[in-house]
């Protein structure tokens, strides 16, 4: 099955950084849980009504699954842009209604946000990864021309 060489760049990179982070949530204590549940819960309200140990073992374990899936060579592409797109865009909207992580501009981020906001690239490279088609059209296009 295979990865195309700029995928796996990608793929590497991102799943690595994702798997880092679910592993070191996993001893997380309740109250640092608490405080991730709050902001998550900006995005996704039924997260208020879990009780804060699992909902830090539900994050670490959805981290570890999406830095997995990116990891793994025999995923296709697709589907683990697919898995970044909805971890990504969920932090994403987390950044976004979170009070003061923005501007009043409600996109740029405050000096609180910055850490947050970064999570952006994340949802673009859930993007390449989810439409990018091989060059399929290019090679239409060159046999109808020649």
């Amino acid at each position: 099955m295979g990865i195309n060489l700029s995928h796996a760049a990608l793929r590497l990179v991102t799943g690595a950084f994702i798997l880092n982070s679910g592993v070191g949530k996993l001893k997380l204590d309740e109250e640092h849980a608490a405080g991730l549940q709050s902001m998550a819960g900006n995005a996704i309200p039924a997260l208020k009504k879990l009780p804060p140990e699992r909902f830090g073992k539900m994050l670490s374990f959805g981290e570890i699954t999406v830095g997995s899936l990116l990891l793994a060579p025999f995923v296709p592409s697709r589907l683990a842009g697919l898995a970044l797109g909805v971890f990504s865009g969920s932090l994403v909207t987390m950044y976004l209604r979170t009070p003061g992580m923005t501007e009043p501009d409600g996109f740029r981020p405050t000096p609180a946000g910055t850490a947050l906001a970064k999570d952006t690239w994340m949802l673009g490279i859930a993007a390449a990864l989810l439409l990018d088609r091989k060059h399929k059209g290019v090679k239409v296009a060159r046999r109808a021309a020649g």
